[in-house]
């Protein structure tokens, strides 16, 4: 069975029920009293202005609120409470119902000045037609029945004003509550339409982030694969070669050349096995960040660079990213030593944030005695570790000249 969901009714249409419901009930009442002024003539002239009042708001107040146009309201209001100021004298005050729901609109359309001049203005209509009708009365044979003086006329007036005027007052507060109601759940719609708008937004951003990074990944590897894997080939290929040109006339030489592209086969296979190491799961998903970069540390050491390795604060876990950008910069900057540097001595420094402070900044120092660059911004391996330390809000740093090493420092929030 298909389920159908409820809403609710828009406050135009509510308002256009609620005002032909009041005109009927209005109506219901004052003929269901007994009016003695209530001839043929004016009975008809009472159903017309009735049907004038219904079918004006019907066509018209929709049109003006959506107009917001202050001359258009003014007009409606104006020919509205003509209209009622007529039916209120024809039926002796008692279709007063219809006047209430003008009150609303004037809430929900004005600021509260123009509103509080509105409903006064009503108000006053409704105490001028019992007033107008006091001075005419009449009997059912069309004369009338006593002379009225003018003192009594505006008495009847203010005596209206104020019976009438606490349901203005109530129609003024309650309407109020419901413009507040709807503007604060216009404000909800708007606001969660903008949230909506901005996750969505925050997940392109997120998916062209991640497209970037492996882009910037792919880039690194492939440039690393170049430089290492291309340059370990190259050699063995001319060692193989010139062991096949002695290979007749000298083959102690030729014997000699082939180890030597062995020993290259053997240093390329192992470069192979690093750039897929780095494919495979971090590091420091089973081991500590200190310890993980101690490591990098060794293999430099291993490879006869005399490393120093220091832990500056206090270790503590910190935000996973900012762990995996550190570990990748020691990585990077590290095997550009190796590779490049030409150094005998180097220094590895990992600070931990100071506790307390109002920016927890994580910094990483590389820094080698070698030959340094006479480019600062790096190779293209730094590429992608400048990426990952701008979209943590981090900075790197480079220091570098041809004679004077090279110093990588990155700097990332804890």
């Amino acid at each position: 069975m298909n389920k159908t969901s409820s809403r609710p009714l828009a406050p135009a249409l509510q308002g256009q029920i609620l005002t032909i419901a009041l005109v009927i009930i209005s109506y219901v009442i004052t003929f269901g009293s007994e009016l003695p002024s209530l001839t043929p003539l004016r009975t008809g002239l009472l159903i017309g202005l009735g049907i004038v009042y219904a079918v004006v708001y019907l066509a018209c107040a929709e049109r003006c609120e959506r107009s917001g146009s202050p001359a258009a309201m003014a007009a409606f209001f104006a020919v509205q409470i003509t209209i009622g100021t007529a039916i209120l004298y024809l039926s002796e005050n008692r279709a007063w119902l219809l006047m209430l729901p003008l009150a609303g609109n004037s809430v929900a359309w004005f600021p509260r000045r123009w509103m509080l001049v509105t409903c006064a203005a009503i108000l006053a209509a409704m105490g001028l037609a019992m007033g107008l009708f006091v001075l005419t009365i009449v009997g059912p044979d069309g004369e009338q029945l006593a002379p009225i003086d003018s003192g009594l006329f505006w008495i009847t007036i203010l005596q209206n004003v104020l019976a009438y005027s606490g349901a203005i007052a109530f129609v003024i507060i309650f309407t109020g509550i419901a413009v507040r109601e709807r503007e604060a759940r216009d404000e909800v719609e708007r606001l969660a339409t903008e949230l909506r708008d901005a996750n969505r937004q925050l997940r392109e951003y997120a998916i062209q982030a991640g497209e970037l990074a492996t882009l910037k990944e792919r880039t690194r590897l492939a440039r690393e694969i170049h430089d290492g894997l291309g340059h370990y080939l190259t050699a063995i290929n001319m060692q193989i070669q010139a062991g096949r040109a002695v290979l007749e006339h000298n083959r102690e030489t030729a014997l000699d050349a082939l180890d030597k592209a062995q020993t290259l086969a053997q240093e390329g296979l192992a470069e192979v096995r690093r750039s897929v190491a780095a494919l495979r799961a971090s590091p420091l998903d089973t081991r500590p960040l200190p310890e993980a970069v101690g490591d990098l540390v060794d293999e430099c050491r291993a490879a006869g660079i005399a490393t120093d390795y220091a832990v500056l604060g206090e270790v503590r876990a910190l935000d996973l990213q900012a762990e995996q950008v550190l570990y990748r910069a020691a990585q990077e900057g590290m095997t550009n030593m190796r590779k490049h540097a030409q150094a005998s001595r180097a220094e590895v420094t990992l600070a931990y944030p100071e506790a307390g402070r109002d920016t927890e900044m994580a910094r990483l120092t590389v820094r080698d005695y070698g030959v340094g660059s006479g480019d600062p911004s790096g190779g293209f391996g730094l590429v992608g570790i400048r990426e990952r330390v701008r979209l943590l809000g981090g900075e790197i740093h480079i220091e570098t000249a041809s004679g004077e090493g090279f110093t990588l420092a990155v700097e990332v929030p804890g």
